[in-house]
């Protein structure tokens, strides 16, 4: 097969799936690992995809490796995270024991959950401070303070969320995507969001109309595991794939 036509496939295939592993290229096109590998490198720099760790996705997705402090965010989306918030509080029954992310949007939802049975597990210690000034029995797991996010993080922080098993979890995002799932830029806080799935009923992710289409460095969870709380979904798509609520 000549490379222009395999380089066709690639793309094709890519697009009509929005992401695709190294594997499966090398089973469609019955090629070595290294040869895909340097297609898809020449593609990169072409623009016509996104080379990733273990394969490609499809250019359509926004992909970022910023990430803005709390003020910052803060300052976006205000009405939008103010309506989400206030819906995910509703969600709170007597007798839950919880899990609240760090993030602007759930420190908003802090504002809305009324006087109940309810106890708090939290990795921002700022929301821990609120949710006990509201009189609420709150717990901060051990861990690094990471100062953009006000968050803790690591090992030990997902030690110490291991233990717990939560009736609800509540999480930030920094993208949401088909082909990315639910994403995060950094690494040590993606393993504290995974480490409170797991030990999850339900879980839902807060985040606005913004953050869809997205994609940032790390994965934490499909988008097909979670219930996603957002303002209003501008692409219809994602209620294929998703269990998605629309506040506005």
């Amino acid at each position: 097969m000549l490379t222009e036509e395999r380089h066709s496939i690639i793309v094709e295939t890519v697009n009509a799936r929005r992401s695709v592993t190294l594997g499966e290229l090398c089973a469609l096109l019955d090629t070595s690992e290294s040869t895909i590998r340097r297609d898809l490198t020449a593609l990169a720099e072409k623009g016509l995809l996104l080379k990733v760790h273990g394969g490609a996705i499809s250019v359509t997705d926004s992909f970022s490796v910023i990430e803005h402090n709390v003020e910052e965010k803060s300052l976006l989306c205000i009405e939008e995270k103010a309506a989400i918030a206030r819906f995910a509080a509703s969600l709170i029954d007597d007798g839950d024991f919880i899990f609240i992310d760090a993030g602007t949007t759930t420190a908003k939802m802090i504002d809305y959950i009324p006087p109940k049975n309810v106890t708090f597990v939290t990795n921002a210690f700022i929301h821990a401070k609120k949710l006990a000034q509201k009189g609420f029995r709150v717990f901060l797991p051990a861990g690094e303070i990471k100062l953009t996010t006000e968050a803790i993080v690591g090992a030990e922080c997902v030690n110490s969320l291991s233990r717990y098993n939560f009736t609800k979890s509540f999480l930030g995002a920094n993208g949401i995507s088909l082909s990315g799932g639910i994403t995060t830029p950094d690494s040590t806080e993606a393993s504290v969001k995974t480490a409170v799935i797991t030990n999850s009923r339900q879980v839902y992710i807060l985040a606005d109309h913004s953050k869809f289409d997205q994609i940032t460095s790390v994965t934490f969870s499909p988008i097909n595991k979670v219930r996603i709380i957002t303002d209003k979904l501008i692409d219809k798509k994602f209620l294929s794939q998703a269990t998605i609520k629309e506040v506005l």
